[in-house]
């Protein structure tokens, strides 16, 4: 358990840092937009693609590591209220339906649609468009990563008192 806790925190920093290393990155890149659109009277069209795949990456990456911090959006308000065996069974059944959408949807749609792309080029980047849709399933196999985590930090979990579980 406490490995698991040690990969964890690991996996997070290194996701933090790379979130925000594209966050910089966009800031500069949307102030070089500026300056070369409203000072020079040329807008960049490179840094236009550049800041709309970047914020997609870096939105997919912060939904897992929303994911792993145990923050993402969910209902609950009557969750949140059991309390015993009945909450600790419902909370991992949660893990592993966000586990199945990662894997179905984020996974293999994600690689279908990478697989697919590659032959498709950006119109200023000239990259392959599945370099692009490659964030998907990497961000889909984060979340189901942090999705078994949770399952398993849920099972060790006693849920005496009612209110929501952080890990």
């Amino acid at each position: 358990m406490e490995n698991m806790r040690k990969v964890r925190k690991t996996m997070m920093k290194v996701l933090g840092y790379l979130i925000i290393f594209l966050f910089m990155m966009m800031t500069a890149v949307g102030s070089y937009q500026i300056i070369t659109r409203y000072f020079f009277n040329r807008p960049s069209t490179v840094s236009e693609e550049l800041l709309t795949y970047s914020f997609t990456w870096m939105s997919l990456l912060a939904s897992a590591y929303v994911f792993g911090k145990r923050d993402h959006m969910r209902m609950g308000f009557m969750a949140d209220k059991l309390t015993g065996n009945f909450r600790k069974y419902l909370e991992i059944i949660i893990d592993l339906l966000s586990f199945s959408f990662a894997a179905v949807v984020m996974v293999y749609g994600g690689c279908s649609i990478t697989k697919l792309t590659m032959i498709q080029t950006t119109a200023s980047l000239r990259v392959p468009m599945g370099y692009i849709y490659v964030m998907v399933p990497v961000s889909g196999i984060l979340i189901m990563i942090f999705a078994a985590m949770n399952a398993v930090e849920m099972f060790h979990h006693e849920f005496k008192e009612a209110g929501e579980v952080r890990v």
